[in-house]
């Protein structure tokens, strides 16, 4: 076993330099390059050193280090392009923070950079526990904006108290609503639920079209709708300092909604039933669990967070919906927040964050360092490959006969949790 990790580490080390020699376009150049890349490295290889023996000495689990890991060998893959591009990578990481952290107005753009995502990665990271994986939340995310601009404007008149939560909550059933067709077919016809809710997707994007260009109109030439009641808009929560601060009081729901699918999920009977469907729908089935029940159950709820972010984000940024043209990402970015956050609660929110920081630090990467903003969104995607990658890494790092995953515990794996 030791003898294949070394080949293996040592093919990644010679592919790490032919890829140096790749983009210098000859030896000497390449072989140089690579050295000052890993000069720059160094800060990522010391954390990501650490990670890895606490992860053999069992202090940390696999759930915890291995998206580190993965943080520190994107960021050491982004220090490759960076230098590439002629930059510094320092420069540059250095206003990707000062972007995301820098003043009170940076904190508050990445608070709202992070608010839908840690609903859109609930929504998925719930689903994933039921077995089932919802691609349909951007799907989800637009028709609670629907829902909650509509309600927004077409209930003007009441009052703050009644008007807030109705829509609000319409906006959540709108996303639920939207989920419940594929959680439907996927519970009663065995149809997959990646499919259908590829093509709900598509039906939303043109039907959300279709309605800011007609019903949902507002007076004028351009396609958005009537803006919705004062009484319907979330507070923002430094709207003393300025009108520029919009950070508002939807992160406060978006983290009482991790709170409270944590409780449901382990905590309730139907939080263990959809666990018990996830991990074996046999073993459930046998167990007296009604299986289609609770994956119709799943997809309402992981619909319900979705419809909750698009109705945030109309009630507390937008205050109308505006035609999108594509995606607006969330929904999709959910998914990787939620691989990243290992499908935990606990571990979306903090994914989110993470992905927020960098949306909101990478325009001022850009400005100050003058490094591409695509960059982050390269980060962002090798992020994702090497949480893809979990058991591999497990596999370089672990003890001799003993497995460092977060699954490694009998007991663990005897648990429905």
């Amino acid at each position: 076993m030791r003898n294949r990790r070394a080949t293996i580490i040592s093919g990644a080390v010679l592919a790490y330099l032919l890829l140096c020699i790749l983009l210098k376009g000859d030896i000497i150049k390449g072989t140089l390059f690579s050295i000052q890349a890993i000069f720059y490295m160094i800060p990522f290889i010391f954390v990501g050193l650490i990670s890895m023996m606490a992860m053999r000495k069992g202090i940390v689990s696999g759930r915890l280090a291995s998206p580190i890991l993965a943080l520190m060998l994107a960021l050491s893959t982004g220090i490759i392009l960076i230098l590439w591009a002629g930059k510094d990578p320092f420069k540059a990481y250095g206003a990707l923070l000062i972007g995301a952290f820098g003043n009170l107005q940076n904190i508050s753009e990445t608070l709202v950079a992070m608010t839908p995502l840690v609903l859109t990665g609930l929504s998925i990271a719930l689903a994933f526990h039921c077995g089932l994986f919802n691609i349909g939340a951007e799907g989800q995310f637009i028709l609670g904006q629907l829902g909650a601009a509509w309600i927004g404007y077409a209930l003007a008149g009441l009052p703050m108290i009644l008007h807030l939560p109705v829509t609000l909550l319409f906006g959540m059933a709108a996303g639920a609503l939207w989920a419940l067709i594929p959680g439907l077919l996927k519970a009663y016809r065995g149809v997959h639920e990646v499919i259908n809710t590829i093509m709900m997707n598509y039906i939303a994007l043109y039907l959300a079209n279709y309605l800011v260009n007609g019903p949902m109109m507002a007076k004028g030439f351009l396609p958005v709708s009537p803006e919705i009641s004062p009484a319907a808009r979330l507070p923002r929560l430094l709207a003393f300092m300025g009108a520029n601060y919009r950070a508002n009081a939807g992160i406060i729901l978006a983290i009482s909604a991790a709170m409270a699918v944590y409780y449901i999920l382990w905590h309730t009977t139907i939080g263990y039933e959809i666990r018990a469907v996830g991990r074996n729908p046999q073993a459930a089935r046998y167990g007296g669990i009604n299986v289609p029940s609770n994956l119709v159950k799943a997809m309402l709820l992981s619909g319900a967070l979705s419809g909750m972010a698009g109705a945030i984000h109309i009630m507390g940024i937008q205050y109308k919906f505006v035609d999108i043209f594509t995606w607006t990402g969330y929904g999709f970015d959910g998914i990787a927040v939620a691989l990243l956050g290992g499908n935990h609660p606990v571990g979306v929110v903090l994914s989110a964050l993470l992905f927020g920081a960098l949306t909101s630090g990478a325009a001022q990467m850009q400005i100050l360092a003058g490094v591409p903003k695509q960059i982050i969104t390269i980060v962002q995607s090798i992020i994702i490959l090497f949480v893809a990658a979990e058991k591999f890494l497990n596999y370089l790092v672990r003890s001799r006969g003993r497995n460092i995953s977060s699954k490694s515990s009998p007991a663990k794996e005897a648990e429905v949790a």
